[in-house]
């Protein structure tokens, strides 16, 4: 049924489309160059169901949370990312910052020292966003390329923490607390709560924002819709808590919702908000789709791209914590150089263009999901490391394929 809505600068009374009519305008922007999450949803699908024809032990309930847990550390690099390729930028030292985050958490939790665990990463924290500031001032008050400035900062990052473990060293975390980010797990009941108050909030939200647009006679999914959205998200949240209640112990009982799926969904709630509701994202995607244009409209250029680095790297802190948590120490074997390669991965493959102006924090999460899954289900297989890199740098030139077809349509249409 059509709901009527009434036009703010006319003051005449319109009809907003139905359902199908909603859905059909949807394809054609579809059609046009605009696929948002489509492509990495589907290519999430697809691999889901090669590698479950493959090896029946890739959807169940254990390997599936197990593979949520590993694609942790790849979101959160990921959406360090999203931050500076929506300015067409890019950060090539997210990897090691990451280690020098994981490595001063480790070090200040050391019995030595005894700081509880909430300084020691708020120290950690503190260190990364001050190295964001350090490349971000590089860049934009000196007018260094941020390829130079993160490429010797990956290096010298590096380099850092040589020195801070020595050849070879590692340094293990015994924290209770600081392992339980990684392996920690919610009780069940806890688990279901925790899902209605999720949905309730994002119902809430969704049915006032379309209510709104509505009211004032902008473009706005019909009523249909909307409840649609809110079920669906329901539905979601349900499966993932059946999902993670169901025992995948071997020797004991194992089952909960991890710890770190919440951090990162938190992550990406409160970044998603920054970068899509405030002036600070509003700014950032000006800037990126237009760097002289936004200058010309008074926009601070330097500040709003030193802070765009500031919050990658910040965010690239957070990760490196869970790195360090998972594996429960921090050593000079971190891949750093590899890390950073599956960020920028995964942000393209989620659907972050490479030439700025687009992208949001979900495509991170959702590249990092993509990136995992490989990873995982190669892994079940038996697939060497060659072979994973392989695959995953064919799935990243699909990818940014898709972005670049998508972006020439656009003008045309």
């Amino acid at each position: 049924m059509a709901v009527r809505t009434t036009d703010p600068v006319t003051g005449q009374r319109d009809v907003a489309p139905d359902a199908g009519t909603y859905l059909r305008l949807a394809w054609k922007r579809v059609r046009s160059g605009e696929t948002g999450v489509l492509p990495v949803v589907g290519g999430l699908l697809l691999v889901s169901v090669i590698f479950q024809s493959l090896n029946d032990r890739f959807l169940t309930p254990g390997n599936l949370v197990n593979l949520l847990v590993q694609a942790a550390v790849f979101a959160l690099l990921s959406m360090a990312e999203v931050w500076v390729l929506v300015l067409g930028e890019i950060d090539l030292s997210v990897g090691f910052v990451a280690g020098i985050s994981a490595v001063v958490v480790a070090w200040l939790a050391r019995p030595q020292f005894g700081w509880p665990w909430w300084a020691a990463i708020l120290a950690a924290l503190v260190v990364t966003a001050l190295i964001g500031l350090l490349h971000g001032t590089l860049i934009t008050r000196i007018g260094l390329p941020s390829f130079i400035v993160t490429l010797a900062g990956l290096l010298f990052w590096q380099g850092v923490m040589l020195f801070v473990l020595g050849n070879g060293g590692a340094i293990l975390i015994r924290d209770d607390v600081l392992i339980a980010i990684s392996s920690g797990t919610l009780p069940r009941i806890g688990g279901w709560v925790l899902v209605l108050v999720v949905v309730a909030v994002f119902g809430v939200i969704v049915w006032r924002r379309d209510a709104r647009r509505r009211d004032v006679g902008l473009t706005a999914p019909p009523v249909s819709l909307t409840i649609a959205k809110i079920v669906v998200c329901a539905a979601g949240g349900a499966g993932l808590v059946l999902l993670a209640n169901a025992d995948r112990g071997r020797l004991a009982p194992v089952y909960g919702l991890p710890w770190v799926v919440l951090l990162v969904l938190a992550v990406l709630v409160a970044w998603a908000y920054l970068l899509g509701r405030r002036r600070f994202g509003l700014y950032l995607y000006a800037v990126g789709g237009n760097a002289e244009a936004a200058r010309r409209a008074g926009i601070p250029l330097a500040r709003i791209r030193t802070m765009a680095f500031v919050l990658c790297s910040f965010t690239a802190g957070i990760a490196g914590i869970v790195y360090a948590s998972r594996l429960r120490s921090i050593s000079t074997s971190i891949d750093g150089g590899t890390l950073v390669l599956y960020a920028v991965a995964g942000a393209v493959i989620g659907g972050t263009s490479l030439f700025g102006g687009r992208g949001k924090m979900l495509h991170g999460v959702l590249g990092g999901l993509v990136i995992a899954a490989i990873d995982n289900g190669m892994g079940l297989l038996g697939f060497s490391a060659a072979a994973k890199y392989m695959v995953t740098a064919a799935v990243l030139i699909v990818a940014v394929t898709i972005d670049a077809l998508a972006r020439r349509r656009r003008p045309s249409t």
